[in-house]
């Protein structure tokens, strides 16, 4: 069995913990929904992609 030393060597990816994230709030936006399903615009919205959208590359 191999344990991580002590001392904070644990590595993060930045990206995966946005994106786990991102998971779990949409995953709380469906379940809020109870039986319906989440419109495209819904999904958008909470994934904030206007956002994204809205910025242009370089700034």
């Amino acid at each position: 069995m191999h344990v991580a030393p002590p001392g904070g060597t644990a590595v993060q990816d930045h990206v995966a913990l946005a994106e786990i994230e991102l998971c779990g709030d949409l995953i709380i936006a469906a379940s809020a929904a109870h039986e319906e399903r989440l419109s495209l615009e819904s999904i958008d919205e909470v994934l904030r992609v206007a956002e994204g959208r809205n910025t242009a590359p370089g700034e």
